[in-house]
């Protein structure tokens, strides 16, 4: 059963390490060193329950639903640009110190729902849990699929708390002005493009509904 494990742990990394609204965020709590280890935590039980939720069948509600899927697709899209706006705003503000500082006294339960924005309405993580988790794992009989799923999570697991903690280490060298200001568009741009390919993606499967 190692081996279903291991190839959901690969799977898992391979899908969770390219740069997304998850990752930008708790990367950037823990450069701030401010709820980092709750954020990371928090990203993790979320995808615990997705990709749960994805293996063990949650992957035919989106696959028999093209219009569930769209609804969830285009309601990420609004959420990736008015996300990566709000970053390439703060990396143009001239009072980015003023703004890092307003940054700072954001509370505990802000954060959270930052963060569950983040996650929950991010279309990128119904694709990878439901669709791409969820049709190779869903495939196989219970026992293995349960490592399979247990991998996958771990990895999930592993890549969080080592980013958060990663990012708190390097703290110092991040939080200067002209890093926050690379940072801050690094993370606009990501999420407008993502917000771009999927909104191209969509409207390419519209088409042929309206045809």
């Amino acid at each position: 059963m190692l081996s279903y494990y291991f190839q959901g742990l690969t799977l898992g990394a391979a899908m969770i390490l390219p740069l997304g609204p998850q990752n930008a965020f708790v990367m950037n709590q823990g450069i701030r060193r401010q709820y980092h280890l709750m954020v990371a935590l928090l990203c993790a039980l979320s995808d615990l329950v997705l990709i749960c939720a994805g293996i063990f069948g949650g992957s035919a509600l989106l696959s028999h639903s093209s219009w569930l899927l769209m609804l969830v697709t285009w309601g990420g899209v609004g959420f990736l640009l008015w996300y990566g706006w709000g970053a390439l705003r703060a990396a143009m503000r001239r009072d980015i110190n003023l703004l890092q500082t307003g940054v700072m006294k954001q509370g505990r339960l802000r954060i959270i729902i930052s963060m569950l924005a983040v996650t929950w309405l991010n279309p990128h993580v119904y694709l990878d849990t439901f669709v791409v988790l969820g049709s190779l794992g869903g495939q196989l009989e219970m026992a293995p699929k349960r490592w399979f799923a247990i991998g996958t999570i771990s990895a999930s697991f592993l890549w969080f708390f080592s980013l958060a903690l990663l990012a708190a280490w390097l703290a110092p060298k991040l939080c200067t002005v002209p890093a926050q200001r690379m940072i801050n568009a690094a993370v606009g741009i990501i999420m407008i493009v993502i917000a771009l390919r999927l909104a191209h993606d969509a409207a390419r499967h519209l088409m042929p509904l309206f045809a």
